[in-house]
């Protein structure tokens, strides 16, 4: 096995609630744009540990979201990766090890820039925060039901973490700067947020 991975995933848009593009529909306002992190609670990519690691996207998508190559992406892993830890994240990633985030990656037509920077990860009580070094910066609160249990979104056609069930969620603010990766600035207030658990292996 190349690989085994599993962790969280923290995502948020500028879509409303909720975002379209996980059930293959075009994204609200015609384009989406997108701040996402996986963060890996254990594994490893060819013997390499990766515990701890987290790898997030900063992303424009310009129309329907399963348009081959057709996102634009700036990638990021946090700066308590190693070079050889950096590598083997960027391997899964961009699909060269195979398995079901190879689909993903396939999604993506151009890459701005890959960065190592500070990323804030937190899950505390179901509340979610993401920051990705001065780029990005967001909260996401899971929707629950009338049992009090996640609203949880199941076999959709489009995931971030395919195979997995995702919780829907809200980001009561969600702001990025685009301006040094030639992406468009967000300042939004109530839109789309997602969280979920994921394990990728091949």
């Amino acid at each position: 096995m190349a690989y085994e991975i599993e962790g969280r995933l923290l995502e948020v848009c500028s879509c409303n609630v909720l975002c379209p593009c996980w059930i293959g529909e075009d994204p609200d306002g015609g384009t989406c744009d997108s701040a996402l992190a996986w963060h890996i609670d254990s594994g490893a990519i060819e013997g390499v540990d990766v515990t701890g690691r987290t790898v997030a996207l900063s992303v424009h998508i310009p129309g329907n979201v399963l348009v081959p190559a057709s996102w634009k992406a700036a990638v990021f892993v946090d700066d308590g990766s190693t070079d050889e830890q950096q590598g083997q994240l960027l391997k899964v990633f961009t699909g060269q090890l195979g398995g079901a985030i190879k689909d993903l990656a396939g999604l993506i037509g151009e890459v701005v820039s890959v960065e190592r920077v500070p990323i804030t990860f937190t899950v505390d009580g179901g509340q979610g925060r993401l920051t990705i070094g001065e780029i990005a910066d967001a909260d996401l609160i899971p929707y629950t039901g009338a049992t009090g249990k996640t609203t949880v979104l199941s076999e959709t056609v489009f995931s971030t973490i395919p195979g997995s069930p995702v919780y829907a969620s809200k980001s009561s603010y969600f702001t990025r700067d685009g301006t040094p990766h030639g992406l468009p600035n967000v300042d939004r207030k109530g839109n789309n947020a997602l969280q979920g658990h994921f394990r990728f292996a091949a």
